[in-house]
């Protein structure tokens, strides 16, 4: 989910190119191969293109799309056309394991690629996992599903991403590196009950309580649907910082909307999913509301990384928009792809069990940076940071660790909501 910034950007325009198409589906001579009358190498996953996760899952299924389609114009795998063969889950972790297992047993899919969302990655890792599959993912990073593997050695699955437990130690660390007659006092936790979404906040919280930021309001994780009973108990505790367990949009609209209608301005506001969702977020929440918002991600079109540059360029290409509208998903799956893309062709086979050794033994570069898988399957390459991201003047920039490439300022305080945003 992070990237390794100051190695990527000596890669010229020119250059990237090239290393995007290697990097995402090539092995020495594919690339000049015409694949056309090859048999198809076809990739089988699910995604929630309904339910809770449909916004994610839409996104998530342009990244595999895009990087089959960047994949195919350099001559597919070893040669061969890569074919995706996908169900939409509806959100729903029972459908996932029916809908994989119907993938391996029936379909007989070559590979395979994870949905979006811990949630659902986990039992479609398990069921994998049963039929020896590997299952590169790049959005289910919660401890659940690197704890799923206990102390297995070489499990298949293999987490692109930055593991979500660390996501928002940076903001947290700046929180607590400020002088202390600016530093905050209060802070509120709010969260949904989600695999995802409460360990950030948690080790947030721990952060914070550890330098003096006095918790007034941190309930047990919400289960219920009706959010708008916390959201009134967060503006009561009047906490200067909120810290949002979120999954999606709706839900930090609802805490959005509670603050504006009660008149509730907290100095600070970072929400773990939701802000990072580009144009399908300020659809909802203009500028002017959405402005100074924190949220943890490993990707933005913005970005100085030549090889996301190239992705960048081919989504807008292919799907219209603007940079700064592109869902962080889609990169995530695309990187998902790119790691499958490299154990085929370090292995020159679609063989499972060779893929899943060399994806062990091996760093990958992908569009979000350099990845290198431990024995649970976590990325745990150095260039593989966390970052946070702030909406400010409509453009979701990256403000922290500050001193990383091509960071901004940060906004220390959230102004005031502004009425029917």
């Amino acid at each position: 989910m992070r990237r390794h910034r100051a190695r990527l950007l000596q890669l010229t325009a020119a250059s990237a190119v090239t290393a995007l198409a290697v990097a995402a589906c090539s092995s020495g001579n594919a690339s000049s191969t015409s694949s056309s009358g090859s048999n198809p190498i076809v990739i089988g996953f699910t995604e929630p293109l309904s339910g809770s996760f449909s916004a994610d899952g839409r996104a998530s299924l342009r990244g595999y799309q895009l990087w089959a389609a960047d994949v195919n114009s350099h001559g597919g795998l070893l040669g061969r056309p890569v074919q995706l063969k996908y169900f939409n889950d509806n959100s729903d972790p029972n459908r996932v394991i029916k809908d994989y297992t119907e993938l391996i047993n029936q379909d007989r899919v070559n590979l395979t690629l994870a949905p979006f969302s811990s949630l659902l990655t986990i039992p479609a890792a398990k069921t994998t996992q049963k039929y020896g599959y590997a299952l590169p993912e790049g959005s289910g990073t919660a401890p659940s599903v690197y704890g799923m593997n206990n102390n297995q050695g070489d499990p298949d699955l293999f987490g692109v991403s930055t593991p979500v437990v660390d996501q928002m130690v940076p903001f947290a660390e700046w929180v607590a590196s400020l002088p202390a007659a600016e530093r905050p006092k209060t802070a509120a936790y709010p969260m949904v009950s989600d695999p995802f979404a409460d360990p950030p906040v948690q080790r947030a919280q721990a952060i914070l309580q550890a330098h003096g930021v006095r918790t007034v309001y941190a309930p047990p994780p919400i289960t219920q649907s009706d959010l708008v009973p916390f959201a009134n108990a967060v503006v009561a505790s009047n906490a200067q910082i909120v810290v949002l367990g979120s999954v999606d949009v709706p839900t930090v609209l609802t805490f959005i909307h509670v603050f504006e209608a009660r008149k509730f301005y907290p100095q600070m506001f970072i929400a773990a999913s939701g802000p990072d969702q580009g144009a399908e977020f300020l659809n909802h929440v203009d500028s002017a509301n959405a402005e100074a918002i924190m949220v943890p991600d490993g990707w933005y079109g913005g970005e100085p990384n030549a090889l996301s540059h190239v992705m960048v360029q081919d989504y807008i290409a292919r799907y219209g928009g603007s940079t700064s509208g592109i869902n962080a998903d889609v990169a995530e799956a695309y990187s998902a792809g790119q790691v499958l893309a490299a154990g085929v062709t370090g292995t020159g086979s679609t063989d499972n069990q060779k893929i899943i050794t060399y994806l062990h033994h091996h760093p990958v570069q992908t569009v979000q940076g350099p990845a290198q898988f431990d024995s649970k399957g976590r990325n745990t390459a150095a260039g593989a940071q966390s970052f946070i991201f702030q909406w400010q003047g409509g453009q979701f920039l990256q403000v922290l660790p500050g001193n990383a490439i091509g960071s901004s300022t940060i906004e220390r305080t959230k102004p005031h909501w502004q009425a029917g945003g």
